[in-house]
């Protein structure tokens, strides 16, 4: 079985500024092992033997007004290597009109979405957009339904405690494809946070235009736990169903804490009572779809 990881990231120390300096604090914990080149020779030695055969490369906050640069960087790995096989860039959806910024990508034939982390949450090290309610604003969702005259997909990043915001957006543009970064990142694992977590879930399941990565999902525990994978990864497939999930890495993030073959296995035992053509809906068939990688 061949598998697409929809979720990577590759970079250079130099290009990313919160790899710069002393350590800060941040959602995944110390990040010393990681604060250094990560090329995609690398990944591709932690990927050996694991049945992956194509990759998304999904944009590493380069300075945000680099946004083009680290698209062409990428193209020109590609070009040298065969790898990765799409990206999903970054473009400022909070300017009043992402329109000269979105052309400029376009230009880019490996671009096939955009991500701007939307995230907001009461703790400040959770942070990333300005607000909890950016997310389903006037600018964000003017901008992110333009993305549909690009053929580009919306990677939604949020909390469960954003999900009026985030239906807003998604009801407002249903040309849109979104995918649900890192499964909404169940960061509350209390029996109320999970409840809220899965609620959130439910609500974004019945949108049919949006897509659920399972991605990241040793976030918040900083480890790679097959039974917590388990448990999320059976929600996401309980709600969203195989045709509507997709698996990524989110590696070298991941790489803190497992190995990529460690990972891969916890995935796999995840979907291992699901029929074959349906895992390899999972693995493959979904990302395929949704970043146009049928045909490459």
């Amino acid at each position: 079985m061949t598998i697409i990881d929809a979720h990577h990231h590759i970079w250079r120390r130099a290009d990313l500024p919160w790899l710069l300096g002393p350590t800060q604090p941040r959602i995944f914990g110390p990040y010393d092992a990681i604060k250094r080149d990560y090329l995609i020779d690398e990944y591709r030695a932690d990927i050996a033997g694991s049945g992956v055969t194509k990759s998304v490369y999904v944009q590493a906050n380069w300075a945000a007004n680099w946004f083009a640069e680290e698209a062409a960087w990428v193209a020109r790995v590609h070009a040298e290597t065969g790898w990765p096989h799409a990206i999903s860039a970054f473009c400022n959806m909070l300017q009043d009109d992402a329109r000269r910024d979105l052309d400029k990508l376009a230009e880019e034939p490996l671009v096939r979405g955009i991500r701007h982390q939307m995230h907001h949450h009461h703790n400040p090290l959770y942070r990333f957009a300005p607000d909890a309610q950016a997310v389903g604003s006037d600018q964000v969702i003017e901008n992110v339904a333009r993305l549909a005259d690009y053929d580009f997909i919306f990677e939604l990043q949020i909390f469960a405690g954003q999900i009026d915001a985030a239906l807003a957006l998604v009801e407002a543009c249903p040309r849109v494809t979104f995918v649900l970064q890192h499964a909404m990142m169940a960061e509350d694992l209390s029996e109320t946070g999970r409840q809220e977590w899965r609620d959130a879930m439910a609500r974004l399941a019945a949108q049919p235009n949006v897509v659920c990565k399972l991605s990241g999902l040793g976030t918040f525990l900083h480890a790679n736990d097959p039974d917590h994978i388990a448990a999320i990864v059976g929600v996401a497939l309980e709600l969203f169903g195989a045709q509507r999930c997709l698996y990524g890495s989110n590696f070298p993030i991941e790489k803190l804490w497992t190995d990529y073959a460690s990972l891969i296995g916890a995935t796999t035992a995840a979907l291992a009572k699901l029929s074959k053509a349906k895992r390899q809906a999972v693995l493959h068939d979904v990302a395929a779809r949704v970043y146009r990688l049928e045909d490459d």
